[in-house]
């Protein structure tokens, strides 16, 4: 444990799934949690989520994070694969980007 996903990946291949499915569960816990209380995350991927040392996630890298006072927000940030349609397309975006997101992050 320690560090971030993808240098565990790097270092140790593929999680087994019984593990990949606890760490998926916690980011779906942390985004609810931010969720929540009105954040969109806006950059999941597998270098924003840390291991600590018992084994549990942490997110980290809020630079994009946004408080979302109106119900879309249109700018476009983040990591470019990981983004959904909606941001590239700056058609406005939600809480939803953050779950396509999860999708490109748990594949």
């Amino acid at each position: 444990p320690g560090g971030d996903l993808k240098a565990h990946l790097s270092r140790h291949g593929r999680f087994a799934p019984d593990v990949a499915a606890f760490l998926s569960a916690q980011v779906l816990l942390a985004l609810d949690y931010l969720h929540s209380h009105s954040v969109v995350y806006r950059d999941l991927k597998i270098e924003n989520v840390l291991l600590d040392g018992k084994g549990f996630v942490r997110l980290t890298d809020f630079n994009v994070a946004k408080m979302l006072e109106d119900h879309r927000t249109f700018s476009m940030k983040g990591t470019l694969f990981a983004m959904a349609p909606e941001v590239i397309l700056k058609k406005g975006h939600d809480f939803a980007a953050d779950f396509w997101s999860f999708g490109v992050f748990i594949y």
